[in-house]
């Protein structure tokens, strides 16, 4: 894994699942909301989409969108989309949810934009090897288990992207 060197910088962020219906709309969903409850929203561009084009246009997977509610996150004004080349210069940080698609990611991404490329939980927990599991064809508890993971992901990423702004603008 390569870092930027100041990640506070990384204002744009996108996060990348394959079919971007079920992990990557989650894991943006509860980060928006993080964000909102900090009051950084506006400070933040974000976005989710997917390397495959599977289900491009359509809202997250009810299933997704059902257990998100439960916990309070409101996902279904996502439509699904496909990585685009603009967006390896557009965003700051990409992260992917697992190791097929960083490898997807790694493949596409012109080489003076593949340090922006992240496994989402090694990036923002440090756990190595850490992947979100896609519940795509599982039951519900998939679902939950993925809410669980965004959740302890958003709020370490949070923590490490504001970890140097002063008490005004967020944690020290």
């Amino acid at each position: 894994m390569s870092e930027s060197p100041d990640v506070t910088v990384a204002r744009r962020i996108l996060f990348v699942c394959m079919g971007n219906v079920c992990r990557s709309p989650t894991v943006y969903g509860v980060f928006r909301d993080r964000l909102c409850a900090a009051g950084l929203l506006g400070e933040f561009d974000l976005d989710s989409a997917g390397t495959h084009g599977y289900h491009t246009g359509t809202a997250p997977d009810e299933r997704s969108q059902a257990a998100a509610r439960r916990r309070g996150f409101d996902i279904s004004d996502l439509r699904a989309r496909v990585v685009e080349v603009e967006d390896f210069a557009f965003y700051d940080l990409i992260f992917a949810m697992d190791d097929d698609n960083l490898e997807w990611l790694q493949a596409a991404a012109p080489e003076e934009h593949r340090h922006k490329l992240h496994l989402l939980l090694e990036f923002a927990t440090g756990q190595a090897g850490r992947i979100v599991p896609d519940p795509y064809y599982g039951g519900p508890v998939g679902f939950e288990r993925v809410l669980d993971i965004a959740e302890e992901a958003s709020d370490a990423l949070l923590l490490r992207l504001t970890k140097k702004a002063g008490p005004k603008d967020g944690p020290a």
